[in-house]
């Protein structure tokens, strides 16, 4: 796969969820060289023996994954560790990577106290990541180390930002995520007898995308609400939708509401709003969006209430297809460079 005009690029983490999907998008993708994919469980062993959706693409037979430590220099490595195994990484990898993308949480909250409580690994690595988010963060220019937004906060963020950015809600904000089940990853503990056939509660307080919301709100929005987010576990193996529920300012109009996601992602070719919404199946939803980078956003108006609903791939938009859109982003690329639109249905 060696081509000097292609840039070199390592994915640490790479047999998981997470960097198998960024694998099979980067291998589609005309300006990269995978150059390092590390595994310790699987060192040594082709992609292809142990990553079955990607067993039959051409180059898949000679790639191999290796020790983590064991990278030559890259130009870019796209981080899918499990939270806290980057930080004491970053002195050998900052000096071997041109730029760091972190899929993680390590980085994003910039909030020590809130850090030190859900990433508390983090402390380990002191300069700083920019928390970047493709479809609102400026350019990063030469900002070498990118921490991406979580799944379930990404997806809450493009539901809430339009009605914070032109001030329309009011009071507080209820958010409620539901996910699938490749997002505990494939070392997750729960067995699937008690996921199949079931919709429970996964943490009803205290999950950590909430301080991150409300971080990505004041950055991007200008302002935050009184957050109460809960989380909850579908029985589907990928996707996550995202509601949120409020109230509306004063003389507040629907056609105030619609305007606002209108200009909020007139320009966004992965997130789009939905405005024609006369049955539950125009609404966002798992089936329009899993396979794919995009991520639908609809917002239901009734009086003074409002009710927001986010539908995307936990797996692309909320981690492996972000990634490659930031990747494009920050490397002059055309931002769909490599990633899906459609979505895989029935």
């Amino acid at each position: 796969m060696a081509d000097n005009d292609r840039v070199r690029v390592a994915v640490l983490g790479a047999s998981g969820y997470t960097g198998g999907e960024l694998i099979r998008l980067l291998l589609g993708h005309p300006n990269v060289e995978l150059t390092h994919l590390s595994s310790e469980r699987h060192s040594g062993e082709t992609i292809a023996s142990v990553l079955p959706g990607i067993r039959n693409h051409p180059a898949a037979a000679k790639l191999r994954f290796a020790p983590l430590e064991s990278y030559d220099e890259v130009d870019v490595a796209f981080a899918c560790l499990p939270t806290g195994a980057l930080p004491p990484l970053m002195p050998k990898l900052s000096e071997r990577a041109g730029r760091v993308i972190n899929l993680a949480g390590d980085f994003r909250l910039t909030d020590s106290e809130e850090a030190t409580r859900h990433y508390p690994g983090s402390a380990e690595w002191t300069d700083a990541f920019s928390y970047f988010v493709p479809e609102f963060s400026p350019p990063p220019g030469d900002s070498r180390f990118l921490n991406l937004p979580g799944c379930m906060a990404v997806a809450s963020l493009y539901a809430l930002q339009p009605l914070m950015a032109a001030d329309l809600a009011d009071g507080d904000v209820v958010v409620e995520a539901k996910t699938g089940a490749s997002g505990g990853g494939n070392k997750s503990t729960e067995p699937p007898a008690e996921r199949i056939g079931n919709f429970r509660v996964h943490k009803p307080y205290g999950h950590r995308h909430a301080p991150e919301i409300s971080q990505a709100l004041r950055t991007f929005a200008g302002r935050a609400p009184r957050l109460r987010f809960s989380t909850f576990s579908l029985d589907v193996s990928r996707g996550i939708l995202v509601s949120a529920y409020g109230l509306l300012r004063p003389d507040v109009t629907r056609l105030d509401v619609k305007r606002a996601y209108g200009v909020a992602y007139a320009h966004t070719p992965f997130v789009k709003a939905r405005s024609q919404l006369k049955t539950p199946a125009d609404f966002p939803m798992l089936k329009s969006v899993i396979g794919s980078n995009m991520a639908e956003v609809a917002v239901a108006v009734r009086g003074d209430q409002y009710v927001a609903v986010t539908a995307i791939d936990n797996l692309i938009k909320g981690a492996a297809g972000q990634a490659v859109q930031a990747f494009n982003l920050v490397q002059g690329y055309e931002q769909s460079t490599a990633l899906p639109f459609t979505a895989v249905t029935p």
